[in-house]
């Protein structure tokens, strides 16, 4: 390891198993004195099967899945726990980072551990499967009292401590379904869409004060991987609430999705000083391959020289020809 993170202070949400775990292990590999932390102590559960479903599947896809997700379960303890085996300095705090309060404890555990907050990494999340025509508002709010509002809970609380050192590095964990999904999800789709803005806004306010602020959108082998590829084998394809065709379930895919240890060595680049001119940008991290998204402009722009609106008839006439020229709607085309 090349240590460079030595000497630094990190806080990881949602780091009792999973990609948060590996990204604990990844900071504190590279030196960080890490605060792990997950909601409660144990398992937190499935996100979106229940037991009665898991029931419906054969045996053996049932002794697979069970076998497969409890390999990595976790929690916030166990994962400081296997940081202090290795020779390195963990402790845990279990809390719900969606309670303004709560966060505050959880960056002051670091204070009061460590002496600092140098790095924030928010890994924790939600999920739930609903038409939007269907969706309850418990869901919604599920969903989206994690991401973005527990995000910048912690975020709240640790900027100050950053601003004052003027040094810091927030990496905050977001999906492609920030851009909308064929999955019908949408209060994940907003949510990770709110941790996009959060994290853009962010890098531009705290720029002046050496602190940057990233997203990560990971595709990993993970306990909510395992549960989206075994759900479609519980129930029929009329209650599907997500495009069926073309999709593999039922262990195949998992075969070939790369395990979370393969996210945490670009994120332990993101926190680095070597990537101190990196701030505002988003990433997908999946196997060895990392992208980053192009950022958002005006394509194509259509302009009336003279002082009256545009009339009906007019935007009839030239909105397909200059604006809407060789437009493809992103609903029709979600993939591009």
């Amino acid at each position: 390891m090349s240590y460079v993170l030595k000497g630094k202070v990190a806080v990881v949400t949602g780091s009792g198993q999973g990609i948060g775990r590996a990204i604990a292990i990844g900071l504190a590999n590279e030196g960080a004195k890490v605060v792990t932390n997950n909601r409660k102590p144990g398992s937190t559960g499935k996100q979106m099967i229940s037991d009665a479903q898991i029931k419906k599947l054969d045996i053996k896809k049932k002794e697979w899945f069970e076998k497969e997700t409890a390999a990595i379960s976790g929690d916030a303890e166990t994962t400081a726990q296997a940081i202090n085996k290795m020779g390195g300095e963990a402790v845990a705090f279990f809390g719900d980072i969606s309670d303004f309060a709560t966060a505050e404890k959880l960056i002051n555990t670091a204070i009061k551990s460590f002496g600092k907050i140098d790095i924030l990494v928010n890994v924790a999340g939600g999920f739930g499967f609903s038409p939007i025509e269907k969706m309850t508002e418990e869901l919604w709010d599920k969903v989206t009292r994690v991401k973005p509002k527990g995000y910048f809970n912690t975020m709240r609380h640790a900027i100050p401590h950053m601003i004052k050192q003027k040094w810091g590095r927030i990496i905050n964990c977001t999906s492609r379904a920030w851009q909308g999904d064929v999955i019908k999800h949408a209060e994940y789709c907003a949510a990770n869409a709110g941790v996009v803005g959060l994290t853009k806004a962010a890098a531009i306010e705290l720029h002046k004060y050496g602190i940057t602020c990233n997203c990560f959108s990971p595709f990993a082998k993970t306990r909510a991987a395992y549960e989206l590829d075994t759900y479609p084998l519980t129930v029929s394809k009329e209650d599907m609430p997500f495009v069926f065709d073309n999709m593999d379930f039922g262990g195949d895919m998992m075969k070939i999705t790369p395990g979370p240890e393969y996210v945490a060595p670009f994120v332990c680049y993101l926190a680095s000083d070597a990537a101190s001119h990196v701030s505002g940008s988003i990433f997908t991290l999946g196997g060895n391959t990392i992208s980053m998204y192009s950022e958002s402009i005006h394509s194509n722009n259509l302009t009336k020289f003279d002082n009256k609106p545009w009339t009906m008839e007019e935007l009839v006439q030239q909105a397909p020809r200059g604006l809407l020229a060789g437009y493809k709607s992103p609903a029709a085309n979600p993939f591009g």
